[in-house]
């Protein structure tokens, strides 16, 4: 059992707020024996500060003893390989043995922000994704087929210290990709819950011995909101729905507190889309958390979970994970075997 976090800028907090909370919580994720720690690369949306995961992954692995230490992910069409190798490779000599370089090909903003970054107007490579991903396995492995134009290059560090490769996704692209290369793929069943059992029947169909493993291994991301009833997990997980909609809507925010969303003019779409959108998450009490995380268990035969928290107090945050944590035990298991 693992977690996501988007590093959260709740309304009056700062973005350095925000990071140092993303790094308690991590303390709170290593104490409590959860197996990974991830962090999503977003740009322009003033409601996340995981901008810049790299970084990120470098303070929490500091801060942090045990967990492993990752990207959920690294949207590789904005950076050269090269530059991402590079990074993740001094990570791994940082910390060996604890990073996880989980990679996505969509741009995690929108198309001028992609087009800031990568310093071009042009098509934004989505479809080159699997040359991308090439590059950069052969840099990490320092292992070039002969004659490729960039055989002379070395990134450093690499080869002995390579992370583990991950290819996340929310739809059948990516699932199949992962099964043919033969590696590990995260679902994020918390953004796209309609497609989870479609991806993971074609990860799991197209799976080829070769890569890193020898059987497939899927992992899945819900959103989690634990707290004693259900009503209070209600209350702390509608902001997280309202910055969702807003999203959609084309308008950005920060992450409002709970009082600023209930009293929000919810219109009935609005109300309805939040609705729709809750279809596949757990949130509410232990009690309630347990039986939604047990059947997305079963239907989805995930290997391992990983839960992301949207809720605006860190000590709700905490508290959540500590719930989660609680019902380790409860749940079927394969998800002890993470």
């Amino acid at each position: 059992m693992s977690v996501l976090d988007l590093a959260p800028v709740g309304e009056g907090a700062t973005t350095t707020e925000a990071v140092r909370h993303t790094i308690d919580l991590a303390r709170a994720a290593d104490e409590l024996g959860f197996t990974r720690f991830w962090v999503a690369e977003h740009h322009n949306m003033p409601g996340i500060a995981s901008s810049a995961p790299a970084v990120l992954i470098g303070a929490i692995a500091a801060a942090t003893e045990r967990i492993r230490v990752g990207s959920g992910g690294v949207m590789l069409p904005n950076h050269a390989p090269l530059a991402v190798a590079e990074q993740f490779g001094t990570l791994a000599a940082l910390h060996p043995g604890r990073i996880d370089l989980g990679l996505g090909r969509a741009p995690g903003s929108d198309q001028l922000t992609a087009a800031a970054l990568r310093r071009s107007t042009g098509p934004q490579g989505a479809d080159d994704f699997p040359d991308q991903l090439g590059e950069l396995a052969c840099f990490l492995s320092d292992d070039f087929p002969p004659g490729h134009p960039f055989a002379r290059i070395v990134a450093v560090p690499a080869g002995e210290l390579q992370p583990p490769l991950w290819l996340l996704g929310s739809s059948l692209y990516s699932a199949e990709l992962a099964g043919l290369l033969g590696l590990p793929f995260a679902f994020a069943h918390h953004f796209s819950s309609a497609h989870t059992l479609p991806a993971l029947a074609r990860y799991r169909d197209s799976f080829r011995e070769g890569g890193l493993l020898t059987k497939p291994y899927a992992m899945v991301t819900v959103q989690a909101v634990c707290a004693p009833t259900d009503a209070e997990a209600d209350r702390l997980a509608l902001p997280a729905a309202l910055s969702f909609l807003r999203l959609r809507q084309g308008k950005p925010g920060r992450l409002s507190t709970p009082e600023q969303a209930a009293d929000y003019p919810w219109s009935r779409g609005e109300q309805e889309f939040v609705l729709q959108r809750r279809d596949g998450q757990a949130i509410g009490s232990p009690e309630t958390v347990r039986a939604s995380l047990a059947r997305l268990l079963a239907q989805t035969e995930a290997d391992e979970l990983m839960v992301t928290t949207q809720v605006y107090d860190l000590a709700d945050r905490v508290r959540s994970l500590e719930l989660v944590r609680g019902l380790w035990d409860e749940l079927p298991l394969g998800l002890q075997q993470g």
